[in-house]
């Protein structure tokens, strides 16, 4: 175990930490995801419950498209000794998708979308249909629903409640500031680890508190092996799929930063893909480009073999794999473009240059095949990149292509890109 405050290691003051939580609060529960982080934290609770005599609740969203790993693993945690209450939560709640322009949300457990369900029903979970949250509304975003959680929670046991989260601050830099930043929160007797809840920018009197926010990954599985707990196998399939520790994640699969693992479903586990393959709009275009620029990420990994003449086309007929339409509509676009440098410039198509000087591709002032590759991989339906500014037309494209696909945004659908909030709504009138 790695050392913490000379000479406390961390796994003895995390001890410390859940006896202070067990000793001071009425009323705890434990978020946890079926991740290594969570599993540990709550297993090591289950220890310190048993030895005062102490039962605690647990809180599980189930976002539907997971590791059928994870779920066995969270069968197995629901089986601790101490556990009064396990919320196995499985409500119709939106969530990020950032593989497709035409379905910047998903929403998991929807009743339309049943026969597309990546799993059935969990028979003992908080559904749609036995919902005992009069607050809850179908497509609320993960964050508020955790919010709101407490404050119900706050409002059933009274007394004082507390929230074990399972975060390390070494992970990110926003983790870390939860943690260190004691001047912009109110905390439990001054205990950094304890952070006052906040419910619509009022505290409430709920304390999130983080009782291994200063582990490493070493210290996870040091964990694990010194204590012998249970842990999530896919973790172990993960490894010899050659990630390490290090680089290993357990998110719901089409997030901003999940979708750089994307591809990781297909090879641990080839029947959970397939059906997350349909599930989701673009999600396959998101495991051919995971590791590109394609979806947002900042160095490309076009391959050395190819050209960017090449690239470009390889990415025009990878699109039409899932999406003919989207295809056939970047391709009527960049021969517009093409046919301006024509008449503007004359320049042809075969005296098009692979690259030209970054800086004017940069300012929209040169034309080469890497910036027209660089527009499609950003995955921009306007393809602005290209100088094309939002026309009626492109709006009227957008509008068929959605209904065509099943009406892939409806009135539950969020999202910060305007123009596709202003198309939501004028469907939705």
């Amino acid at each position: 175990m790695a050392k913490r405050y000379l000479e406390k290691n961390v796994l003895d003051a995390t001890f410390e930490r859940l006896e202070i939580i067990f000793q001071n609060f009425d009323n705890i529960y434990f978020s946890v995801s079926g991740g290594k982080d969570s599993s540990v934290m709550v297993q090591l609770a289950n220890m310190v419950a048993k030895k005062l005599n102490k039962k605690f609740d647990v809180l599980f969203i189930d976002l539907e498209a997971q590791y059928k790993r994870t779920v066995q693993h969270i069968e197995e945690l629901k089986q601790l000794s101490q556990i009064r209450d396990f919320y196995h939560i499985a409500l119709p709640m939106a969530l990020r998708n950032a593989v497709s322009v035409l379905q910047p949300k998903w929403i998991c457990w929807e009743e339309e979308s049943k026969n597309l369900w990546v799993r059935d029903m969990p028979k003992d979970s908080i559904n749609i249909h036995n919902c005992p949250f009069d607050w809850f509304k179908e497509g609320e975003e993960f964050e508020e629903f955790i919010v709101q959680f407490a404050s119900w929670y706050k409002q059933k046991y009274k007394g004082k409640v507390a929230c074990g989260i399972g975060i390390r601050t070494d992970e990110s830099l926003n983790r870390f500031r939860t943690i260190a930043f004691q001047d912009k929160k109110i905390t439990f007797k001054n205990y950094n680890w304890t952070t006052k809840l906040k419910v619509s920018e009022k505290h409430i009197d709920v304390y999130n508190f983080y009782p291994i926010y200063d582990w490493s990954v070493q210290d996870i599985w040091g964990a694990v092996s010194k204590l012998d707990l249970k842990f999530n196998y896919i973790y172990e399939l993960m490894y010899k799929n050659g990630l390490s520790i290090f680089e290993q994640r357990l998110c719901q699969p089409y997030g901003d930063d999940q979708r750089n693992g994307l591809n990781q479903f297909k090879a641990l586990e080839y029947d959970t893909w397939t059906k997350i393959l349909n599930r989701v709009n673009g999600v396959n275009f998101g495991n051919i480009y995971c590791k590109t620029t394609a979806l947002g990420n900042i160095k490309s990994s076009k391959p050395k073999f190819m050209t960017w003449q090449e690239y470009t086309v390889f990415l025009l007929e990878s699109i039409g794999i899932y999406n003919r339409d989207l295809m056939m509509h970047y391709y009527r676009k960049i021969k517009k473009f093409m046919i301006w440098y024509k008449k503007r410039y004359n320049i042809d198509l075969k005296d098009i240059p692979d690259t030209a000087e970054c800086k004017l591709e940069n300012q929209k002032k040169a034309i080469s095949w890497r910036r027209i590759a660089r527009a499609i991989e950003k995955n921009d339906f306007y393809l602005r990149r290209l100088s094309f500014a939002q026309t009626k037309t492109d709006d009227d494209e957008l509008k068929r292509l959605i209904h065509k696909w099943d009406n892939l945004l409806n009135k539950t659908t969020k999202t910060d890109d305007k123009t596709l909030q202003k198309i939501i709504q004028e469907q939705c009138e």
